[in-house]
């Protein structure tokens, strides 16, 4: 009846007696039985917390990777701005525009700005200055990342005129000095 030898041993030495023997033999067999119930209730729970982790893990890897993208089409985007941006803009002409809701007056040659003016050249935000692009460069930024265009004057050129407004005979120039 005794399945186990120190159960055995117990029971020869007189420690325990047949009853009792039996009693821890049936409590041992219920722990176990109870425990091999539970036991796959608790690999699901942990299956389950280790299926919730790695999707979260995922999710912030994904994150990561789009931060990752976007600081390297910034530094390529500032790259560009560098490179293709046009040197030699100091002048007499006065110019202003708005940056970040404050209007802004730059000094600059009377080409460059007639280039502004017609829309050949737009401002871009060269981090603390402003650098003056080419259109077709803009336009593949401002595809690229919004943020980096200051002023695009040929957007406001193509615009179409109301033909209902009486003031339309009357262009009012963009570059009227006051």
């Amino acid at each position: 009846m005794v399945k186990n030898a120190l159960q055995a041993q117990l029971l020869k030495a007189g420690l325990v007696d047949n009853k009792k023997a039996k009693k821890l033999t049936k409590q041992a067999h219920h722990e176990q039985r109870i425990g091999q119930s539970d036991e796959p209730a608790i690999k699901a729970n942990i299956e389950k917390a280790q299926q919730e982790k790695l999707a979260k893990d995922q999710a912030l890897n994904l994150e990561k990777q789009q931060q990752l993208e976007e600081k390297a089409l910034k530094a390529s985007i500032i790259q560009m701005i560098k490179h293709h941006k046009i040197s030699n803009t100091e002048g007499d002409s006065v110019y202003q525009f708005i940056d970040e809701g404050k209007i802004k007056k730059v000094y600059i040659a009377q080409q460059v700005y007639n280039a502004l003016v017609s829309g050949s050249l737009v401002i871009a935000k060269d981090q603390d200055q402003y650098a003056y692009l080419p259109k077709a460069l803009a336009e593949k930024i401002d595809q690229k990342m919004q943020g980096f265009i200051l002023m695009n004057n040929a957007e406001k050129n193509e615009q179409a005129t109301d033909e209902e407004d009486p003031y339309a005979a009357y262009v009012i120039p963009d570059d009227l000095m006051w």
